[in-house]
């Protein structure tokens, strides 16, 4: 049985960076196992960890995300107490992943946790989030910078919690998720009609629904190296919209009341514990 085992994804992805995301969770005496999946059309880093903890696959048919993560899932869950979704551009200290088992070995009701999320210069990331209706959703991408911007951001970001205390929120970055893997089972993992972008928050409400507690753990810290690339072609614009229509199809457009009453629940539960 494994404490934890970490799946990472990688398309083409930068030797060093991805050999940081690895080392990070390597650097622990815990028995882990690491999946590396290798959406790249070549195996140029099949070589990249020799390493009895690492096992490497090649998958040039880049099913998508959250389906590539499904495989170190579903081999593995059944042997592993809990689960790293990890992204390559994220790296941390030793202790972090200890912890955070440590933190969950507490309360077997918590299926996922995200630690806090900083740029490499130690700006925060607010990646601890409400549950989008359309307009948030791509008011925050294609609206111009202004006071009603910023407003509809803060609010969705729940930047008003300040991220010092631990708070149950319906949707959590991928870039860094530890479940239970009792969870996953429960959930089965990513929904893989999700190719890419919507995946985290699709996964974070379903973790949600089935009466886990989603939790943000202000109490480590993670580096994630990120770069927003959903406009960089014209492909991950595509797949950023295709995967927003799916979710919304999904869940409901405007009319959705479970996301009216997790978020106002969500926001009523960070002032009172403010107070």
């Amino acid at each position: 049985m494994y404490d934890i085992v970490c799946s990472l994804v990688i398309y083409k992805n930068d030797r060093k960076q991805v050999l940081d995301a690895i080392d990070s969770f390597l650097n622990t005496d815990l028995k882990v196992k690491l999946v590396l999946i290798d959406n790249s059309p070549t195996n140029n880093l099949a070589d990249i960890k020799i390493d009895p903890r690492v096992k490497y696959i090649h998958n040039p048919s880049n099913p998508g995300y959250g389906t590539s993560h499904n495989i170190g899932i579903n081999k593995y869950s059944d042997i592993s107490k809990y689960h790293l979704i990890l992204n390559p551009d994220v790296y941390y200290s030793k202790g972090v992943i200890e912890d955070i088992i440590f933190f969950m070995e507490k309360d077997k009701s918590i299926g996922l946790v995200m630690p806090k999320v900083l740029y490499p210069n130690g700006e925060i990331q607010y990646l601890a989030k409400l549950l989008p209706n359309p307009f948030v959703f791509f008011a925050r991408r294609f609206l111009p910078f202004s006071k009603i911007k910023k407003r509809i951001s803060d609010k969705f970001e729940l930047r008003f919690s300040d991220y010092n205390k631990i708070m149950e929120v319906p949707y959590l970055s991928g870039c860094f998720m530890v479940f239970s893997s009792e969870a996953l089972k429960t959930i089965n993992g990513f929904d893989e009609k999700i190719f890419m972008h919507m995946e985290d928050l699709d996964i974070s409400r379903r973790c949600y629904n089935a009466g886990f507690k989603t939790l943000f753990y202000p109490y480590q810290v993670v580096y994630h190296d990120h770069i927003y690339k959903t406009f960089l072609t014209f492909n991950n614009l595509k797949m950023y919209f295709t995967s927003a229509f799916y979710y919304f199809n999904k869940w409901g457009w405007f009319i959705d009341r479970d996301r009216k009453r997790i978020n106002k629940l969500t926001i009523e539960k960070i002032k009172l514990a403010k107070k």
